[in-house]
């Protein structure tokens, strides 16, 4: 390996680092917001929230988002499933850039879009793999390990 080619292929072990350090971030948001969803505004609420914000269908985005966001949110914490709990909220995140915050510019500080974009870039790098400090890389190794 080139003196280059080391420099910009980090060892392992940063790549697993940076994995599990934006696999916990991501984690943490969107559990707090599934929660929130869940708790503070209750789905009615949330269901009232997005209609003003001009969502379809909002008796069913509400209750689809809110479990997305909450068990995606876990499943990325432990590291498991993580190619499912990505894509799902890739999808989530997407669907609000699309549907509530395009219209708005890139600024947040505008109802733009910049926060659901970051979320959806996190959960899609993640969705690619959890790393080996994950759920998903323990159930892998032991499935290698075992005699056919």
């Amino acid at each position: 390996m080139s003196f280059l080619s080391s420099l910009l292929r980090p060892p392992d072990v940063v790549r697993d680092l940076g994995l599990l350090v934006t696999r916990l971030a991501l984690a943490a948001i969107f559990i707090a917001h599934g929660l929130q969803k869940l708790l503070t505004w209750t789905l009615p609420g949330t269901a009232h929230v997005l209609h003003e914000q001009g969502v379809p269908l909002t008796s069913v985005a509400a209750p689809v988002s809110t479990v997305v966001e909450l068990v995606a949110g876990v499943a990325l914490l432990l590291g498991l499933f993580t190619t499912v709990a990505g894509a799902l909220l890739v999808a989530d995140m997407l669907a609000l850039l699309v549907l509530v915050h395009l219209p708005y510019g890139l600024f947040a500080s505008n109802g733009g879009y910049e926060t659901v974009l970051g979320l959806a870039a996190g959960a899609l790098a993640v969705a690619v793999g959890a790393g080996r400090w994950s759920l998903d890389a323990l159930i892998l190794r032991r499935l290698r390990r075992r005699p056919s």
